[in-house]
């Protein structure tokens, strides 16, 4: 099979030729028919988060169908079409997997990162941790779902019932959540990297209320923000935007440190949280109400040979949306 492989930090992503893998005890083999670009990807490759597994196959937005099953796996037939996300593994027995929070289980293995994901003609994973995949969805469209969509929807329920929200950072997540937001009769305001003048049209043509830089004030304060953007200086920027009681969610796995500021924007019973990884739940929720919004994706599609430039274009800004390799 082709993989796009991943050796070191610095170093471009390597066209290989690699033997199919078999799939083990509940796993099933994933002919990948299409896997979408995240900005973790950039993390991964560009050494933001540590201790990958190395050589490395990343990518966890991954539509495929089922081409084979190991002994034991459950859940799905040959042919059937198949999500697989971020979260690849829990152990079930922690205390985190034990109180329903297996987001946070301390043995977790994650797809594209500490196990071989997407960026390849086939995949194995284990059967427990992939999802099928919304009929509506072609299998472009789908795979921002599994990430952009799914860790979106987490800090979108971390939100709690906030009517008056702010995205900081409008990209792939932000487009798709802000949708499901509308869905809910929220209203939503977004903001971008100053200038981003087209990002701002993309936002307001999804249902926004508003949307203006990261540096504008937004023309009402807000009951709650998600910070989709790995910056940590906006923290502070959203505290100000919040009105009492406000959450600050930030939504991403690495985000650059956070700077010092006043207690006094933080008073007034204002929260700051995050929100990791995700659980099958998530899972479970956000690919039943995505259907009946109906979430639409904007993707930019790219040969799974181009890997590396969706990673330069993503890394730049090039377009809005999602970027999803199209394998088959």
């Amino acid at each position: 099979m082709k993989a796009m492989v991943f050796s070191a930090t610095g170093k471009p992503l390597q066209e290989s030729e690699l033997p199919v893998p078999h799939p083990s005890q509940g796993q099933i083999l994933i002919r990948v028919h299409a896997c979408a670009v995240c900005r973790t990807d950039l993390h991964v490759v560009d050494g933001d988060l540590k201790e990958p597994k190395l050589p490395l196959i990343p990518g966890h937005e991954v539509i495929g169908s089922v081409a084979a099953l190991g002994a034991g796996a459950e859940g799905f037939q040959l042919g059937d079409r198949v999500g697989v996300p971020w979260l690849g593994y829990t152990c079930g027995k922690c205390r985190f997997c034990l109180s329903g929070r297996e987001n946070l289980c301390e043995s977790a293995r994650f797809t594209g990162y500490t196990l071989d994901g997407g960026f390849a003609d086939y995949m194995v994973a284990d059967a427990r941790y992939c999802f099928p995949v919304p009929e509506r969805y072609s299998d472009v469209e789908a795979a921002p779902l599994m990430c952009a969509g799914l860790i979106g929807y987490r800090g979108l329920a971390a939100a709690g019932d906030a009517k008056r929200l702010g995205l900081y950072g409008f990209g792939a997540a932000a487009h798709i959540i802000a949708q499901v937001a509308r869905h809910q009769g929220r209203e939503v305001y977004a903001f971008t990297k100053p200038g981003d003048d087209k990002a701002q049209a993309f936002a307001r043509s999804l249902g926004a209320k508003w949307a203006g830089s990261s540096d504008d004030k937004a023309p009402d304060l807000l009951d709650a923000a998600i910070i989709f953007a790995p910056v940590g200086a906006l923290v502070p920027t959203a505290l100000k935007a919040v009105d009492k009681g406000g959450i600050v969610v930030c939504a991403g796995i690495h985000m650059s440190d956070i700077p010092s500021f006043p207690y006094s924007i933080l008073w007034q019973e204002r929260t700051v949280t995050s929100v990791a990884n995700l659980t099958r739940a998530d899972g479970d929720a956000f690919l039943k109400i995505a259907p009946e919004v109906p979430v639409t994706t904007e993707t930019h599609v790219y040969p799974l040979s181009a890997a590396n430039q969706a990673l330069d274009d993503l890394r730049a800004g090039r377009f809005e949306g999602a970027a999803v390799l199209q394998i088959r």
